[in-house]
């Protein structure tokens, strides 16, 4: 066991470490992104534009006095740059923009 190299941890125990090894890291080559991630929701189920959710919570729009009650249905969202926000229209709102983590796609 000469290769491994012993330290002493915070905790007092001894711990062991392998010394890096450059060629076992991963090149950007090798990692293959099959699936492009985008907008999740708070399931985990893949957003996508004009797609319809359900609200989650109640959610209070900033600058008015309106507020998305829990079980509202958002129809027709549209994707922006980030993956944690969508865009919609509510009541004749234009651009609102919801974060995903408080929607739920309906089937």
């Amino acid at each position: 066991m000469d290769f491994l190299k012993s330290i002493t941890c915070p905790s007092k125990l001894i711990c062991y470490s392998l010394p890096m090894n450059t060629e076992d890291l991963h090149n950007d080559e090798e990692l293959e992104d099959d699936e492009e991630t985008g907008p999740v929701d708070c399931e985990g189920k893949q957003l996508s534009s004009g797609d319809e959710v359900s609200v989650i919570k109640d959610l209070k729009v900033g600058g008015t006095k309106l507020t998305i009650k829990k079980g509202t249905v958002i129809k027709n969202i549209r994707l922006t740059g980030s993956d944690e926000e969508i865009e919609c229209r509510y009541d004749d709102m234009k651009g609102i923009i919801l974060r995903t983590e408080f929607l739920r796609k309906r089937t």
